[in-house]
């Protein structure tokens, strides 16, 4: 399934992308995207600033899968990425 251009993480699991990426390469960049996430940043930002269609880089659908990042429509109907409690959690050990 897609999702404004992004393939729906299940089928990303199914396909067995989960892992394929190098753990050196992505993990600074999951922590970046998490800083920079916040509390909340609207998904056309998220997806504007950290969509790749590099198969060897795939920082957003990394933090997808593991479950670090939630998009949920604010009180105007914007679709919002936010931090999950795992994701915060996360974050917090890394600092």
């Amino acid at each position: 399934m897609v999702f404004a251009g992004v393939l729906d993480t299940r089928v990303l699991a199914t396909l067995g992308i989960r892992g394929q990426c190098m753990p050196d390469t992505v993990e600074p960049l999951i922590r970046d995207l998490l800083e920079w996430v916040g509390q909340g940043r609207p998904y056309a930002e998220v997806m504007d600033a950290w969509r790749t269609s590099c198969p060897r880089l795939p920082v957003w659908e990394e933090a997808n899968l593991r479950g670090y990042v939630a998009c949920e429509r604010d009180a105007r109907g914007v679709q919002q990425v936010l931090l999950t409690p795992t994701g915060s959690e996360h974050l917090r050990r890394l600092r």
